[in-house]
């Protein structure tokens, strides 16, 4: 035999030898039909849109829990979850750059408030990295926000709330409804969508599914490259770095001089969230009407005074004490530099 790549020079005879060979070979990966029809299998019958639409359209027909909006605020520091419970807050995320720091966050806000804490994963889980999910567990909280799709088998089907985030990109009926058969009690609608599309979706599923980011400093995006490690330490991983994320807060400025925050995450893996927070105040009323109930605050580095103050404003929002227009141009005078409708708009 020629090594491969090398030119067969084939003679006749060799050439249709070859080439009956080649056919052998073929017939042999692909069966033939069978010569009975009658027994060959059927054809898959075809699955219309209407029939993977079917049970969505029913559970939205069923009757739903009641109508009162909710507020949950996710935090990222004690300060801002206490602030929460001052404000009478009743349920929030928590998302803490060290995870270790989990089980003592949970004991405190059970020990000393009524409010429900659920803990957010990390957006990546690579293999190996089971040990996170089991910290998360042993924390005992009362639920977990699902950020990965290695977390959905692991914490649903056990005594969690499962609330599903963004990162799951929860953008039509369909992905919702896998979602939700899959054992998530709460999905969190895509960043992706703009207003239009937010108002359909719980149009044609059920409106109760659904949780939006009314207040949030945009995550632009998500990386596996640490600055922290590699500008502010001659380390090369966690093991040696010093850990600079925890003992400094680092913004990138870009060209026109605005200053976005940097976060890094338990697997060192990078976010940067936009300067400017995005709001979808303004469009509370259309959103109820859709059907919307569940609604979050995601606050980023406030502390304690401008975490209450933005928790405040979001309930005098649900409660129908201010208007979705006054709260936008309330917000756009208190902050500095203002709000945007981001990619609602």
């Amino acid at each position: 035999p020629n090594a491969v790549g090398r030119t067969l020079n084939l003679g006749t005879e060799e050439a249709i030898a070859f080439n009956r060979l080649r056919r052998e070979l073929v017939e042999n990966l692909v069966p033939s039909p069978p010569a009975d029809t009658a027994s060959a299998p059927a054809a898959p019958a075809a699955v219309t849109a209407e029939d993977l639409l079917r049970p969505v359209r029913e559970a939205r027909e069923t009757d739903p829990p009641a109508d009162t909006p909710t507020l949950t605020v996710l935090c990222r520091t004690m300060e801002q979850i206490l602030a929460c419970a001052e404000a009478g807050v009743a349920r929030v995320y928590v998302d803490f750059e060290d995870i270790r720091g989990y089980a003592e966050a949970v004991a405190r806000v059970r020990a000393e408030t009524d409010m429900r804490v659920l803990l957010a994963t990390p957006r990546i889980q690579k293999p190996g990295e089971s040990g996170f999910f089991k910290l998360i567990e042993r924390a005992a909280p009362h639920g977990v926000l699902l950020r990965n799709l290695g977390a959905v088998p692991w914490f649903t089907g056990r005594e969690f709330e499962c609330a599903g985030d963004f990162s799951l990109n929860i953008a039509n009926p369909l992905s919702a409804e896998f979602f939700h058969r899959s054992g998530l009690d709460r999905l969190t609608v895509s960043c992706d969508l703009n207003i239009e599309q937010v108002l359909d979706l719980p149009r044609a599923a059920p409106p109760w599914w659904f949780e939006l980011v009314l207040h949030q400093h945009m995550p632009m995006f998500h990386m596996e490259h640490c600055v922290f490690a590699a500008f502010m330490s001659d380390g090369k991983s966690f093991l040696d770095c010093g850990r600079p994320c925890e003992k400094h807060q680092v913004k990138l400025r870009d060209r026109v001089g605005m200053e976005h925050t940097l976060k890094a995450d338990v697997g060192c893996r990078n976010t940067l969230f936009n300067s400017q927070a995005q709001t979808g105040a303004r469009y509370f009323r259309d959103l109820r009407a859709a059907g919307l109930r569940h609604f979050r605050v995601e606050l980023l580095e406030e502390d304690a005074a401008a975490a209450g103050r933005a928790v405040s404003a979001y309930q005098t929002l649900l409660s129908g004490e201010i208007d979705g227009a006054d709260l936008w141009r309330e917000l756009r005078a208190q902050s500095k530099l203002g709000v945007t409708l981001g990619t609602l708009e």
